[in-house]
Protein backbone atom coordinates (compact mmCIF):
# COMPACT_ATOMS: atom_id res chain seq x y z
CA UNK A 1 0.00 0.00 0.00
CA UNK A 2 1.30 3.43 -0.93
CA UNK A 3 1.58 5.77 2.03
CA UNK A 4 0.73 9.36 1.15
CA UNK A 5 3.34 11.95 1.89
CA UNK A 6 2.86 14.61 4.56
CA UNK A 7 2.28 17.85 2.71
CA UNK A 8 4.11 20.79 4.29
CA UNK A 9 3.83 24.42 3.21
CA UNK A 10 6.53 26.84 4.25
CA UNK A 11 5.31 30.40 3.84
CA UNK A 12 8.33 32.66 3.47
CA UNK A 13 11.45 31.98 1.46
CA UNK A 14 13.95 33.80 3.64
CA UNK A 15 16.89 32.25 5.48
CA UNK A 16 14.68 30.26 7.86
CA UNK A 17 12.28 29.01 5.21
CA UNK A 18 14.87 27.99 2.61
CA UNK A 19 17.17 26.33 5.15
CA UNK A 20 14.34 24.20 6.51
CA UNK A 21 13.06 23.40 3.02
CA UNK A 22 16.54 22.17 2.06
CA UNK A 23 16.35 19.72 4.94
CA UNK A 24 12.72 18.61 4.49
CA UNK A 25 13.11 18.13 0.73
CA UNK A 26 15.46 15.20 1.40
CA UNK A 27 12.86 13.25 3.40
CA UNK A 28 10.95 10.66 1.35
CA UNK A 29 7.85 10.92 3.54
CA UNK A 30 7.59 14.72 3.24
CA UNK A 31 6.36 16.84 0.33
CA UNK A 32 7.45 20.42 0.96
CA UNK A 33 6.70 23.60 -0.97
CA UNK A 34 7.87 27.14 -0.24
CA UNK A 35 5.61 30.11 -0.97
CA UNK A 36 7.49 33.41 -1.17
CA UNK A 37 5.66 36.75 -1.36
CA UNK A 38 8.15 38.66 -3.52
CA UNK A 39 8.51 37.98 -7.23
CA UNK A 40 12.30 37.89 -6.94
CA UNK A 41 14.89 38.41 -4.24
CA UNK A 42 16.54 41.79 -3.81
CA UNK A 43 19.84 42.57 -2.14
CA UNK A 44 18.54 43.97 1.14
CA UNK A 45 19.90 43.79 4.67
CA UNK A 46 23.16 44.74 6.27
CA UNK A 47 24.79 41.38 5.76
CA UNK A 48 25.54 38.60 8.20
CA UNK A 49 28.52 37.37 10.16
CA UNK A 50 27.06 34.12 11.40
CA UNK A 51 28.05 32.89 14.83
CA UNK A 52 29.22 29.39 15.70
CA UNK A 53 25.74 28.23 16.78
CA UNK A 54 24.42 29.12 13.31
CA UNK A 55 27.20 27.12 11.64
CA UNK A 56 26.41 24.12 13.87
CA UNK A 57 22.68 24.41 13.05
CA UNK A 58 23.40 24.46 9.30
CA UNK A 59 25.54 21.34 9.66
CA UNK A 60 22.62 19.56 11.35
CA UNK A 61 20.37 20.50 8.44
CA UNK A 62 22.90 18.88 6.13
CA UNK A 63 26.53 19.32 5.12
CA UNK A 64 25.37 20.86 1.85
CA UNK A 65 23.50 23.61 3.75
CA UNK A 66 26.61 24.52 5.71
CA UNK A 67 28.71 24.34 2.54
CA UNK A 68 26.34 26.68 0.69
CA UNK A 69 27.08 29.31 3.34
CA UNK A 70 30.84 28.80 3.09
CA UNK A 71 30.74 28.91 -0.71
CA UNK A 72 28.90 32.25 -0.75
CA UNK A 73 30.70 33.96 2.12
CA UNK A 74 33.85 36.01 2.59
CA UNK A 75 36.50 34.65 4.94
CA UNK A 76 37.48 37.13 7.65
CA UNK A 77 40.81 35.39 8.19
CA UNK A 78 42.61 32.12 7.57
CA UNK A 79 40.44 28.99 7.78
CA UNK A 80 42.12 27.84 11.00
CA UNK A 81 42.15 31.33 12.54
CA UNK A 82 39.54 32.27 15.12
CA UNK A 83 37.80 35.50 14.14
CA UNK A 84 35.23 37.57 15.99
CA UNK A 85 33.24 40.79 15.92
CA UNK A 86 35.23 43.33 17.93
CA UNK A 87 33.23 45.63 20.22
CA UNK A 88 35.18 48.82 20.97
CA UNK A 89 34.38 51.93 22.99
CA UNK A 90 34.36 54.96 20.68
CA UNK A 91 33.50 57.75 23.14
CA UNK A 92 34.47 58.73 26.67
CA UNK A 93 37.59 58.23 28.71
CA UNK A 94 38.00 54.61 27.62
CA UNK A 95 37.85 55.38 23.89
CA UNK A 96 39.59 52.68 21.86
CA UNK A 97 39.27 49.95 24.50
CA UNK A 98 38.16 46.51 23.29
CA UNK A 99 35.33 45.23 25.50
CA UNK A 100 34.09 42.15 23.63
CA UNK A 101 34.76 39.60 20.92
CA UNK A 102 31.45 38.20 19.73
CA UNK A 103 30.70 35.22 17.52
CA UNK A 104 34.20 33.78 17.72
CA UNK A 105 34.67 30.87 15.32
CA UNK A 106 37.39 29.38 13.15
CA UNK A 107 37.21 30.44 9.53
CA UNK A 108 34.35 32.82 10.34
CA UNK A 109 32.82 34.48 7.30
CA UNK A 110 30.54 37.34 6.35
CA UNK A 111 27.86 37.06 3.71
CA UNK A 112 25.14 39.23 2.19
CA UNK A 113 21.59 38.01 2.74
CA UNK A 114 21.00 37.83 -1.03
CA UNK A 115 24.07 35.65 -1.57
CA UNK A 116 23.09 33.28 1.24
CA UNK A 117 19.54 32.97 -0.11
CA UNK A 118 20.98 32.20 -3.54
CA UNK A 119 23.09 29.42 -2.04
CA UNK A 120 20.18 27.87 -0.15
CA UNK A 121 17.84 28.20 -3.12
CA UNK A 122 20.18 26.12 -5.27
CA UNK A 123 19.67 23.21 -2.84
CA UNK A 124 15.93 22.93 -3.49
CA UNK A 125 14.56 20.51 -6.06
CA UNK A 126 12.98 22.07 -9.16
CA UNK A 127 9.43 23.27 -8.60
CA UNK A 128 9.83 23.36 -4.81
CA UNK A 129 9.28 27.13 -4.49
CA UNK A 130 6.73 29.57 -5.89
CA UNK A 131 7.42 33.31 -6.01
CA UNK A 132 4.82 36.08 -5.98
CA UNK A 133 2.65 34.17 -3.49
CA UNK A 134 1.61 36.61 -0.77
CA UNK A 135 -0.48 34.84 1.85
CA UNK A 136 -3.75 36.61 2.72
CA UNK A 137 -5.89 33.98 4.43
CA UNK A 138 -5.50 30.78 6.48
CA UNK A 139 -8.35 28.40 7.27
CA UNK A 140 -8.34 25.00 8.96
CA UNK A 141 -10.94 22.37 8.19
CA UNK A 142 -11.50 18.84 9.50
CA UNK A 143 -10.61 15.96 7.19
CA UNK A 144 -10.73 12.15 7.58
CA UNK A 145 -6.95 11.80 7.90
CA UNK A 146 -6.36 14.91 10.00
CA UNK A 147 -7.09 18.60 9.58
CA UNK A 148 -6.29 20.35 6.33
CA UNK A 149 -4.93 23.89 6.24
CA UNK A 150 -6.20 25.93 3.34
CA UNK A 151 -4.06 28.82 2.15
CA UNK A 152 -5.28 31.66 -0.04
CA UNK A 153 -2.83 33.97 -1.79
CA UNK A 154 -3.20 37.53 -2.99
CA UNK A 155 -3.14 36.44 -6.63
CA UNK A 156 -6.26 34.33 -6.11
CA UNK A 157 -4.53 30.95 -6.05
CA UNK A 158 -4.80 28.54 -3.12
CA UNK A 159 -3.23 25.45 -1.61
CA UNK A 160 -4.32 22.76 0.85
CA UNK A 161 -1.72 21.10 3.07
CA UNK A 162 -1.31 18.99 6.20
CA UNK A 163 1.05 21.44 7.92
CA UNK A 164 1.76 25.16 7.66
CA UNK A 165 5.10 26.50 8.86
CA UNK A 166 5.12 30.30 8.79
CA UNK A 167 8.51 31.89 8.17
CA UNK A 168 6.86 35.02 6.80
CA UNK A 169 8.89 37.58 8.67
CA UNK A 170 8.30 40.25 11.27
CA UNK A 171 4.90 41.21 9.78
CA UNK A 172 3.84 37.56 9.68
CA UNK A 173 0.30 36.71 8.58
CA UNK A 174 0.77 33.31 10.23
CA UNK A 175 1.64 34.97 13.55
CA UNK A 176 -1.48 37.13 13.34
CA UNK A 177 -3.53 34.01 12.60
CA UNK A 178 -2.16 32.11 15.61
CA UNK A 179 -2.19 34.94 18.16
CA UNK A 180 -5.01 37.05 16.75
CA UNK A 181 -4.50 40.36 14.92
CA UNK A 182 -5.14 42.39 18.07
CA UNK A 183 -2.96 40.40 20.46
CA UNK A 184 -0.38 42.74 22.06
CA UNK A 185 2.50 40.55 20.86
CA UNK A 186 1.35 40.29 17.24
CA UNK A 187 2.63 43.54 15.76
CA UNK A 188 6.33 44.54 15.68
CA UNK A 189 7.59 46.94 18.36
CA UNK A 190 10.34 49.57 18.49
CA UNK A 191 10.30 50.36 22.20
CA UNK A 192 13.60 52.26 22.19
CA UNK A 193 13.07 54.20 18.96
CA UNK A 194 15.89 52.66 16.95
CA UNK A 195 16.84 54.02 13.52
CA UNK A 196 19.58 52.35 11.49
CA UNK A 197 21.34 54.74 9.13
CA UNK A 198 23.14 52.64 6.57
CA UNK A 199 25.11 52.99 3.37
CA UNK A 200 26.46 50.50 0.85
CA UNK A 201 29.68 51.46 -0.92
CA UNK A 202 32.33 49.71 -2.96
CA UNK A 203 35.26 48.47 -0.91
CA UNK A 204 37.57 50.51 -3.10
CA UNK A 205 35.68 53.70 -2.29
CA UNK A 206 35.44 52.86 1.42
CA UNK A 207 39.22 52.51 1.67
CA UNK A 208 39.56 56.11 0.52
CA UNK A 209 37.35 57.35 3.36
CA UNK A 210 37.95 55.13 6.39
CA UNK A 211 40.69 53.01 7.93
CA UNK A 212 41.14 50.12 5.44
CA UNK A 213 41.19 47.59 8.28
CA UNK A 214 37.44 48.15 8.78
CA UNK A 215 36.80 46.89 5.25
CA UNK A 216 37.93 43.37 6.15
CA UNK A 217 36.68 43.12 9.74
CA UNK A 218 33.38 43.49 11.60
CA UNK A 219 33.72 46.18 14.30
CA UNK A 220 31.03 47.67 16.55
CA UNK A 221 32.12 51.08 17.85
CA UNK A 222 30.09 52.21 20.86
CA UNK A 223 28.84 55.59 22.01
CA UNK A 224 25.74 57.34 23.39
CA UNK A 225 24.64 59.05 20.15
CA UNK A 226 24.77 55.91 18.07
CA UNK A 227 26.90 52.83 17.62
CA UNK A 228 28.75 52.24 14.38
CA UNK A 229 29.52 49.06 12.50
CA UNK A 230 30.92 47.79 9.21
CA UNK A 231 30.53 44.49 7.44
CA UNK A 232 32.26 43.39 4.21
CA UNK A 233 30.02 41.78 1.57
CA UNK A 234 30.04 40.13 -1.85
CA UNK A 235 33.51 38.60 -1.59
CA UNK A 236 34.86 41.88 -0.21
CA UNK A 237 33.75 43.99 -3.17
CA UNK A 238 31.23 46.05 -1.15
CA UNK A 239 31.02 47.39 2.37
CA UNK A 240 27.89 47.87 4.44
CA UNK A 241 28.42 50.56 7.08
CA UNK A 242 25.88 51.92 9.53
CA UNK A 243 25.07 54.02 12.57
CA UNK A 244 22.34 52.76 14.91
CA UNK A 245 20.69 55.57 16.86
CA UNK A 246 18.56 54.95 19.93
CA UNK A 247 15.72 57.38 20.65
CA UNK A 248 15.53 58.84 17.14
CA UNK A 249 13.11 61.76 16.87
CA UNK A 250 10.65 60.45 14.29
CA UNK A 251 8.24 62.80 12.52
CA UNK A 252 4.48 62.09 12.78
CA UNK A 253 4.61 60.26 9.44
CA UNK A 254 7.43 58.02 10.69
CA UNK A 255 10.48 59.66 9.11
CA UNK A 256 13.77 59.92 11.00
CA UNK A 257 15.92 63.08 10.88
CA UNK A 258 19.07 63.11 8.71
CA UNK A 259 22.25 61.70 10.21
CA UNK A 260 24.33 64.65 11.47
CA UNK A 261 28.09 63.89 11.66
CA UNK A 262 28.74 66.98 13.78
CA UNK A 263 27.00 65.27 16.71
CA UNK A 264 29.86 62.75 16.80
CA UNK A 265 32.70 65.23 17.37
CA UNK A 266 33.49 63.64 20.75
CA UNK A 267 33.88 60.16 19.22
CA UNK A 268 37.23 58.75 18.19
CA UNK A 269 38.48 59.90 14.79
CA UNK A 270 38.11 56.48 13.14
CA UNK A 271 34.46 56.30 14.24
CA UNK A 272 33.86 59.84 12.99
CA UNK A 273 35.21 58.95 9.57
CA UNK A 274 32.74 56.08 9.27
CA UNK A 275 29.87 58.34 10.35
CA UNK A 276 30.83 60.92 7.72
CA UNK A 277 30.90 58.23 5.06
CA UNK A 278 27.48 56.89 6.07
CA UNK A 279 25.95 60.39 6.15
CA UNK A 280 26.79 60.95 2.47
CA UNK A 281 24.22 58.36 1.40
CA UNK A 282 21.75 56.86 3.87
CA UNK A 283 19.47 55.33 1.22
CA UNK A 284 19.91 51.84 2.71
CA UNK A 285 18.56 52.98 6.11
CA UNK A 286 15.76 51.28 7.99
CA UNK A 287 13.80 51.47 11.24
CA UNK A 288 14.56 48.57 13.57
CA UNK A 289 11.86 46.54 15.31
CA UNK A 290 11.37 43.27 17.14
CA UNK A 291 8.61 41.21 18.75
CA UNK A 292 7.31 41.13 22.27
CA UNK A 293 7.08 37.52 23.45
CA UNK A 294 4.42 35.30 21.88
CA UNK A 295 2.77 32.96 24.42
CA UNK A 296 3.15 30.06 21.97
CA UNK A 297 4.60 29.30 18.54
CA UNK A 298 2.20 26.58 17.42
CA UNK A 299 -1.41 25.46 17.47
CA UNK A 300 -2.55 22.18 15.97
CA UNK A 301 -0.71 21.79 12.63
CA UNK A 302 0.35 25.43 12.26
CA UNK A 303 3.58 26.94 13.61
CA UNK A 304 5.76 30.01 13.21
CA UNK A 305 9.54 30.11 13.17
CA UNK A 306 12.36 32.52 12.42
CA UNK A 307 11.45 36.20 12.49
CA UNK A 308 7.75 35.33 12.36
CA UNK A 309 8.14 33.79 15.83
CA UNK A 310 10.82 35.91 17.50
CA UNK A 311 12.08 38.84 15.46
CA UNK A 312 14.91 40.50 17.36
CA UNK A 313 16.92 43.68 17.08
CA UNK A 314 20.21 43.09 15.21
CA UNK A 315 22.50 44.07 18.06
CA UNK A 316 23.35 40.61 19.42
CA UNK A 317 24.07 39.36 15.90
CA UNK A 318 22.05 36.21 16.48
CA UNK A 319 18.72 36.66 14.71
CA UNK A 320 19.64 34.54 11.70
CA UNK A 321 21.32 32.03 13.99
CA UNK A 322 18.11 31.62 15.98
CA UNK A 323 16.17 31.09 12.75
CA UNK A 324 18.66 28.38 11.76
CA UNK A 325 18.36 26.75 15.19
CA UNK A 326 14.58 26.71 14.63
CA UNK A 327 15.06 25.05 11.26
CA UNK A 328 17.43 22.45 12.73
CA UNK A 329 14.93 21.47 15.44
CA UNK A 330 11.98 21.26 13.03
CA UNK A 331 14.03 19.26 10.56
CA UNK A 332 14.99 16.79 13.29
CA UNK A 333 11.39 16.40 14.48
CA UNK A 334 10.02 15.83 10.98
CA UNK A 335 12.41 12.91 10.61
CA UNK A 336 10.31 11.12 13.24
CA UNK A 337 6.75 12.04 12.20
CA UNK A 338 5.11 8.88 10.88
CA UNK A 339 1.88 10.48 9.70
CA UNK A 340 -0.25 13.60 9.87
CA UNK A 341 -1.24 12.74 13.45
CA UNK A 342 2.31 13.39 14.59
CA UNK A 343 2.46 16.96 13.31
CA UNK A 344 0.76 18.72 16.23
CA UNK A 345 2.86 17.06 18.97
CA UNK A 346 6.03 17.68 16.95
CA UNK A 347 5.19 21.38 16.67
CA UNK A 348 4.42 21.51 20.41
CA UNK A 349 7.83 19.99 21.12
CA UNK A 350 9.43 22.57 18.84
CA UNK A 351 7.67 25.34 20.76
CA UNK A 352 8.60 23.88 24.14
CA UNK A 353 12.29 23.74 23.32
CA UNK A 354 12.76 26.81 21.16
CA UNK A 355 10.52 29.45 22.73
CA UNK A 356 12.51 30.01 25.96
CA UNK A 357 15.88 30.29 24.22
CA UNK A 358 14.77 32.34 21.23
CA UNK A 359 12.88 34.81 23.41
CA UNK A 360 15.88 35.11 25.72
CA UNK A 361 17.87 36.20 22.67
CA UNK A 362 15.22 38.84 21.85
CA UNK A 363 15.69 40.21 25.38
CA UNK A 364 19.46 39.99 25.04
CA UNK A 365 19.47 41.95 21.78
CA UNK A 366 17.46 44.72 23.45
CA UNK A 367 19.96 44.82 26.30
CA UNK A 368 22.93 44.85 23.91
CA UNK A 369 21.41 47.85 22.14
CA UNK A 370 21.01 49.79 25.38
CA UNK A 371 24.53 48.86 26.42
CA UNK A 372 25.92 49.97 23.06
CA UNK A 373 24.16 53.32 23.62
CA UNK A 374 25.69 53.73 27.11
CA UNK A 375 22.17 53.44 28.57
CA UNK A 376 22.58 50.31 30.67
CA UNK A 377 23.36 50.92 34.33
CA UNK A 378 26.53 52.94 33.72
CA UNK A 379 28.34 49.82 32.54
CA UNK A 380 30.30 51.78 29.92
CA UNK A 381 32.27 53.36 32.77
CA UNK A 382 33.51 49.94 33.83
CA UNK A 383 35.16 48.16 30.87
CA UNK A 384 36.05 45.12 32.97
CA UNK A 385 32.39 44.67 33.88
CA UNK A 386 31.42 45.06 30.22
CA UNK A 387 33.94 42.41 29.22
CA UNK A 388 32.58 39.95 31.78
CA UNK A 389 28.99 40.55 30.68
CA UNK A 390 29.74 40.20 26.97
CA UNK A 391 31.80 37.06 27.55
CA UNK A 392 28.94 35.44 29.46
CA UNK A 393 26.34 36.39 26.86
CA UNK A 394 28.56 35.39 23.93
CA UNK A 395 28.88 31.95 25.50
CA UNK A 396 25.08 31.75 25.80
CA UNK A 397 24.56 32.41 22.09
CA UNK A 398 27.74 31.28 20.35
CA UNK A 399 28.78 28.21 22.33
CA UNK A 400 25.33 26.64 22.64
CA UNK A 401 24.97 22.86 22.18
CA UNK A 402 22.67 22.88 19.15
CA UNK A 403 22.73 19.08 18.76
CA UNK A 404 21.56 18.62 22.36
CA UNK A 405 18.66 20.99 21.66
CA UNK A 406 17.56 18.72 18.81
CA UNK A 407 17.80 15.72 21.12
CA UNK A 408 15.77 17.50 23.81
CA UNK A 409 13.06 18.34 21.28
CA UNK A 410 12.92 14.71 20.20
CA UNK A 411 12.60 13.53 23.83
CA UNK A 412 9.76 15.99 24.40
CA UNK A 413 8.03 14.88 21.21
CA UNK A 414 8.10 11.27 22.37
CA UNK A 415 6.72 12.28 25.77
CA UNK A 416 3.89 14.11 24.06
CA UNK A 417 3.07 11.06 21.99
CA UNK A 418 2.94 9.06 25.22
CA UNK A 419 0.82 11.72 26.96
CA UNK A 420 3.49 12.59 29.54
CA UNK A 421 4.64 16.20 29.38
CA UNK A 422 4.87 16.96 33.12
CA UNK A 423 3.62 20.48 32.68
CA UNK A 424 6.51 21.33 30.33
CA UNK A 425 4.25 23.11 27.83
Amino acid sequence: MTVSKIEVAIVGGGIAGLALAAGLAKKPHISVHVYEAVSQYSDVGAGLALHLNAIKAMALLGPEVRQAYFDKALTMGEEDQEMATEVILAQGRYTGQLVAQLGKAKGRKTVSRADLLDGFLALLPPGCISFGKRLVRIAEQPAPNGPKINLTFEDGTSASVDCLLGADGIHSITRAYLLGPKHPATAPKNHDGWQIYRTMVSTEEARKQINPKWTTAVPILLGPKGHINCIPLNKNTRLSAGVAVRGAKFTPDGHAPPLDPTLYADYGEEAQRIVRMVAKDTSASWTAADHDHAPFYSRNNVAIFGDAAHASLPFAGNGAAQALEDAAVLNCLFDHIKGAGGIAPALKAFCGVRRPRSQAVVDLARKFGRLYAFAEDGMHEDPARMKAFFAQMAAFTNDFDVKNQNDEALRLFRQLLEGDVNGRL
